[in-house]
């Protein structure tokens, strides 16, 4: 919004099981708070599929997206997405892909973490990299810890292990954050270094 402080901007950061289960949370965490963000809520939640549910969209545009590119991934690889999932039709696929989304979020710990700093909606996923750890540049998170193909995981039935999930949009973060914390597990100070960098 315009007028609005973007030092006060906020993102949802989730830390997947993979992340967890690798031993990566301090040194992930740590890139963020050196980058400057302050860290205004942090927890380690495990789950169910329903809070899951609530996470990953079931709009038909929106599976149907996720379905497209999943599409495009069999193309680039020369791959028949009939032979290896039943189907050609985007939106069945986008549902799989939801469903593996689902089961791989609620497979284990999550530590959940609130943002708040300079555009950190954009800054915090430009950081991450890209979703599909072959394209995330080198100095990403995914870019420099996940080596995933969503061709492999495609054939395994599961989801890409991207390690991290950032909120796409402003919007989407205002939602994100409701969804995962309690007012009173925001909070709110200032951090020792903030007159130095801004």
């Amino acid at each position: 919004m315009p007028g609005e402080n973007p030092q006060l901007e906020k993102t949802v950061v989730l830390f997947k099981p993979d992340t967890v289960k690798r031993a990566l949370v301090g040194e992930l965490l740590s890139r963020f708070e050196k980058a400057g963000f302050k860290i205004a809520a942090l927890k380690m939640v495990w789950v169910n599929e329903d809070m899951v549910a609530k996470h990953y969209p079931d709009e038909k545009i929106y599976l149907t997206n996720v379905g497209q590119k999943t599409l495009k991934s069999y193309e680039e690889y020369g791959q028949d997405p009939n032979e290896e999932l039943g189907t050609k039709d985007p939106y069945e696929i986008g549902k799989m892909v939801r469903k593996w989304n689902m089961e791989f979020l609620s497979s284990g710990p999550v530590v959940a973490i609130l943002l708040q700093g300079i555009h950190a909606v954009d800054a915090v996923r430009m950081m991450v990299g890209n979703t599909l750890p072959r394209f995330a540049q080198p100095g990403t998170i995914r870019g420099d810890y996940s080596l995933d193909s969503p061709i492999l995981a495609n054939r395994n039935k599961r989801t890409v292990k991207n390690l991290i999930h950032a909120s796409g949009n402003v919007e989407e973060a205002k939602f994100e954050e409701q969804l995962w914390f309690r007012k009173n597990e925001i909070h709110d100070y200032r951090r020792a270094d903030e007159e130095i960098m801004f």
